[in-house]
């Protein structure tokens, strides 16, 4: 090959990674942002468009993973559930291809446990036929990597939402939240929409044990890391304090 040649593509390469570098920055900042914001609209027209992409990366289509299970959840939150199924399917159909490539397969099983509790906040008559599902999911999650902090987070929200009867424990959702934290700190993830999420589930988990010091302390700290962040600020906080009050 001419030298000359070779050196214009390999600086062409080193432009073009450098370029879907910054990019993938770039739609993580945007993420992080409208989480905090509430710009639910933003945050779909950002994944509609990784959707489009063609030939994505493995780390590209976890990436969009990770911020479809964002949107699904709001989705499932706010009973959209023709959206959240649309969503959801797509999510699926993205966990299969991810679990054929077999890498990272702790955090696919992570993400199939996810969807079946999405799946489940959709019809809760499905609960007794996914439930066991999703906590098989998670269980291998964190047998395949004891570091895997979105699997242990996912074990959490299993025992948070799962019933007393059936044998969930909001005690046993606080220890796999903080554990999940603990990994995220020593990774150093805190500029990340999840790592602030878990912050928020850590601070409803303390106030429905009625841990009022620990929940306030948590939900200042979700504060003191992103100040704007009108979920906290403008409803869960002041609607915390209130509750607070009455209770002491």
């Amino acid at each position: 090959m001419n030298f000359r040649l070779y050196i214009q593509l390999l600086i062409i390469g080193i432009l073009i990674s450098f370029s879907l570098s910054s990019y993938a920055d770039n739609e993580k900042t945007i993420i992080y942002n409208a989480y905090i914001s509430n710009d639910m609209g933003v945050w779909k027209k950002t994944i509609d468009n990784m959707n489009a992409q063609k030939n994505k990366t493995i780390e590209r289509e976890f990436e969009l993973l990770n911020y479809e299970y964002g949107y699904i959840g709001w989705c499932v939150g706010m009973k959209k559930k023709e959206e959240a199924s649309i969503y959801i399917t797509r999510g699926d159909n993205r966990i299969n291809k991810l679990k054929k490539n077999k890498e990272n397969l702790g955090l696919v099983h992570a993400y199939k446990a996810a969807f079946y509790g999405f799946q489940i906040g959709m019809n809760k008559v499905k609960a007794p036929f996914l439930g066991p599902k999703s906590i098989e999911e998670a269980k291998k999650a964190i047998e395949l990597d004891k570091n895997n902090y979105f699997g242990y987070m996912q074990y959490g929200n299993i025992e948070y939402y799962m019933p007393a009867i059936f044998g969930g424990s909001k005690e046993k959702s606080l220890e796999y939240y903080l554990k999940s934290k603990k990994i995220m700190d020593s990774k150093n993830l805190k500029q990340d929409w999840i790592y602030l999420n878990l912050v928020v589930l850590i601070a409803q988990t303390y106030q429905e044990l009625n841990d009022w010091n620990n929940a306030n302390s948590y939900y200042k700290l979700a504060l003191k890391l992103a100040p704007d962040f009108k979920w906290v600020s403008k409803d869960l906080y002041p609607k915390f304090l209130k509750t607070k009050k009455q209770n002491e």
